[in-house]
């Protein structure tokens, strides 16, 4: 899951929770205000009907003889303007019929839906009524008691909740809006640094981060810019490092192929005519040994035959000598007189190719040879393409290309790790070229490509 959906979903869990809260709050705060207003209401009707008692008290005829009581008309307009909206109040006089004087249910507000019922009486119950005496000096005068209509408090905690539920949702909503535009903003510097990682993956190291307006991701910047001008120090080091290692295989080749012509060959040489000299003094008196020197020299002809295709191995062919475009005539000789399946080699050669630097030519040769020994060996094909191309258009590029028909697997062939594929891209690897492996449809295709331009001289 992305970063910015895992931190807008949890702000909405935020929200949301906080919204809960919230209504918790205000749902308790007024289901307290309703036990307040009952409370206020009974002490407001207590002190009227208080005052209602001493003035019926003070009038003449006010004293009965079973008590004293307040005026039966205490359910008049002036007692209904202090009870609160949906509030009952209830007097109960010694030894008479109480009486109530309840205000209006519709005043309060609209019904509140079913759910809202049943969640609200479940959660918090009903309100407990207020009972007071009429007077504090006669406990005798009786009490009063008033208590929340249950309808009307539903109303009332409905119109409240719907009300601040409604301003509570807009704010939450217009706070994660702003808070996800907020966070969306602050995140785009990752796509810039997700960017530049996978432009390192790729390989190309100039790439580099720009400042950013947080110090956190300005640290990530220069980290990731450190690393990349680390792996472009140490690709240049490995790069001139392989093509100091490959310039000294080919002195190392050279080396080998002098001491081998040098003292191998001449000891082939004298092997081969020691042996005619015995053949010749021995064939009249001794025939058999006349016989095994004859052997002798076949062995030291199959020997020095060897010997001379493996110097033309190690010495390149003497590109030095004849050039990149005649040695790879002469591999492609070499290997139509060692087929034996009557392979074709066709050679096609595009610009100018003796100009090419000595060491580049040599890798050129030798990735020609590798690919020619495996297309030979593992595909059995009846021809063999080599084209050879140098474009120096907007830049200096030599591609070679190698196709042929037989039977080799392009999925078997791509992974490979062994010494043979893995030695051409360690070629190429100091040019910064690249090595392509795809299937045609009755073989298969490697093109490799050497950029000039970064074909610096060997180090």
């Amino acid at each position: 899951m992305h970063l910015l959906m895992r931190l807008i979903l949890r702000l909405c869990g935020v929200v949301a929770l906080c919204l809960a809260v919230a209504v918790a709050w205000i749902a308790v705060d007024t289901h307290r205000s309703i036990d307040a207003s009952v409370s206020a209401t009974a002490a407001r009707v207590g002190q009227h009907l208080e005052a209602l008692f001493w003035q019926r008290l003070l009038w003449r005829g006010g004293m009965m003889k079973t008590g004293i009581m307040p005026l039966p008309e205490w359910q008049s307009l002036a007692t209904q303007t202090i009870i609160s909206p949906g509030i009952c109040v209830k007097l109960m006089p010694p030894k008479t019929d109480p009486s109530t004087l309840c205000s209006q249910v519709e005043a309060v507000g609209e019904a509140p839906p079913a759910w809202f019922v049943s969640v609200y009486s479940l959660v918090l119950g009903a309100h407990a009524p207020v009972e007071r005496a009429l007077t504090v000096r006669d406990r005798s005068a009786g009490s009063i008691t008033t208590t929340a209509q249950p309808e009307a408090a539903l109303r009332l905690a409905w119109q409240r909740l719907s009300a601040l539920l409604g301003i509570a949702l807009a704010m939450a909503g217009s706070i994660a809006v702003l808070a996800t535009l907020m966070i969306g903003y602050s995140l785009l510097p990752a796509r810039a640094i997700i960017e530049g990682l996978r432009q390192l993956q790729r390989g190309n190291l100039a790439w580099r981060l720009p400042r950013f307006h947080t110090d956190e991701f300005d640290h990530i910047a220069d980290a990731v810019n450190q690393l990349a001008e680390n792996l472009a120090t140490t690709r240049a080091t490995r790069q001139a490092l392989m093509a100091r290692l490959f310039q000294v295989q080919e002195d190392e080749r050279r080396a080998i192929a002098r001491d081998l012509h040098d003292e191998f060959g001449q000891c082939l040489t004298a092997t081969a005519a020691l042996a005619a000299i015995i053949e010749q003094r021995a064939r009249e008196n001794a025939p058999e040994i006349a016989m095994d020197a004859a052997r002798i020299a076949q062995v030291q002809k199959r020997m020095m035959l060897s010997l001379r295709g493996t110097l033309k191995r190690l010495r390149s062919q003497n590109i030095e000598e004849i050039g990149l475009e005649a040695s790879l005539r002469q591999l492609v000789s070499e290997h139509t007189d060692q087929a034996r399946l009557g392979t074709v080699f066709r050679l096609e050669f595009t610009g100018q190719l003796a100009s090419l630097p000595t060491h580049v030519a040599t890798d050129v040769y030798r990735i020609a040879q590798e690919c020619i020994t495996n297309a030979v060996k593992h595909g059995s094909p009846s021809e063999v393409l080599l084209r050879l191309e140098r474009s120096q258009g907007d830049a200096d590029v030599i591609e070679l290309t190698i196709e042929d028909d037989g039977a080799g697997d392009f999925a078997i062939a791509e992974p490979d790790t062994g010494y043979g594929i893995l030695g051409i891209r360690e070629r190429l690897e100091p040019y910064g070229g690249s090595l392509t492996l795809s299937q045609l449809r009755t073989g298969m295709r490697v093109a490799a490509v050497i950029p000039l331009d970064a074909a610096a001289a060997p180090v």
